[in-house]
């Protein structure tokens, strides 16, 4: 199903339709996972929107990657099997790549550094809101293990690179002072 008109007034009641025109409460769990997912991937947009096009391109990817799982999710019960493997293996990759260029931490590090690293780490926080809310609504349903794994790999990956993105404007981290 695709969008062919914005104002349908089909939700003025508080449910909404799924992928296979259930209808259900706008409150229940599966919306709020397909919401923050929704939350997630404009987030990713606006850390994008000022990025270095190697960066911005990555990030489109992974939009494309949590519109895959949401499309998935907003049709319960099938096997479509959009998001693949091969995008958590070039997740895994791409953090060992940057991490491998970056100086091992020895303390937690305060998010914030530059106007992009922030924007990376705001996303990186919504992917640990999304994926708790997905568990949520795994725990009543039959779970896709690779949506949990892309999105742990996905947090992982949005730390390294903001902290990347730091170094590479010359930006010292600035570490956590629990003795104080």
């Amino acid at each position: 199903m695709r969008i062919s008109k914005t104002t349908t007034k089909s939700g003025d009641k508080g449910e909404t339709g799924l992928g296979d025109g259930t209808r259900i409460s706008k409150n229940n769990i599966r919306i709020n996972v397909l919401g923050e997912i929704d939350h997630l991937n404009s987030i990713l947009g606006w850390a994008a929107v000022n990025a270095p096009k190697n960066i911005k391109v990555d990030l489109e990817l992974i939009q494309q990657d949590l519109f895959n799982i949401g499309g998935e999710l907003s049709i319960p019960n099938s096997n479509m099997n959009l998001l693949t493997k091969g995008r958590i293996l070039w997740l895994e990759s791409e953090i060992e790549n940057l991490n491998g260029e970056l100086p091992p931490l020895k303390e937690f590090i305060l998010p914030g550094g530059s106007e992009l690293s922030a924007r990376i780490h705001i996303a990186r926080t919504e992917t640990r809101n999304t994926e708790r809310t997905l568990v949520a609504l795994f725990v009543n349903e039959n779970r896709n293990d690779l949506h949990l794994v892309y999105l742990n790999r996905l947090s992982d990956y949005l730390f390294i690179l903001a902290r990347k993105v730091q170094s590479k404007e010359n930006l010292k981290e600035i570490q956590w002072n629990h003795k104080k």
